[in-house]
């Protein structure tokens, strides 16, 4: 039997939770989760989102950690900052906000470096995007296009129609 609430802003929530954002508009969306019992429960990411009626898909391309001009610096959690933050940029541009990404993958280039990180990763999370765990992958590749990139994020997100 599948465990199933509404609202995402904890992956171990298995019971209703509270709607993101809670208020009329742009932030009133809710998802419906799904962490099935079979799977364990989940840290940091829910396994099934599902978006309500009405909802505006977004998808945001793969984003590094480049800055406007170009060039890529850091360790992996301050790339992993940064990649978030252009992921929400291009979210905010459509007009929404961190609660409706309902999917994300990372890829990282490291895996090692990605294990002995989580406690900075957490963190960078986190401050951008609070306790909303979307359905998300992370993957290890051999390397990423933009050089010098040990991150890359994807996401997709539904954004209540107006």
């Amino acid at each position: 039997m599948a465990a199933r609430s509404e609202g995402c802003n904890d992956a171990r929530s298995r019971g209703p939770s509270v709607r993101p954002g809670g208020g009329a508009g742009r932030s009133a969306l809710s998802f419906d989760v799904f962490n099935p019992d079979e799977l364990g429960v989940p840290r940091g990411w829910n396994n099934g989102l599902l978006a309500p009626e009405g909802g505006r898909l977004l998808f945001v391309a793969g984003q590094t950690a480049r800055d406007r001009g170009g060039a890529i610096g850091g360790d992996l959690a301050e790339q992993f900052g940064v990649a978030l933050d252009n992921v929400l940029l291009v979210l905010r541009a459509a007009g929404g906000r961190p609660e409706h990404v309902g999917r994300m993958t990372v890829f990282v280039t490291d895996m090692e470096e990605y294990r002995q990180s989580l406690r900075r990763l957490g963190e960078e999370y986190r401050e951008r995007m609070g306790r909303h765990y979307p359905a998300m992958a992370l993957m290890e590749v051999s390397g990423l296009v933009d050089e010098g990139a040990r991150v890359e994020i994807e996401a997709t997100a539904v954004i209540p129609a107006d």
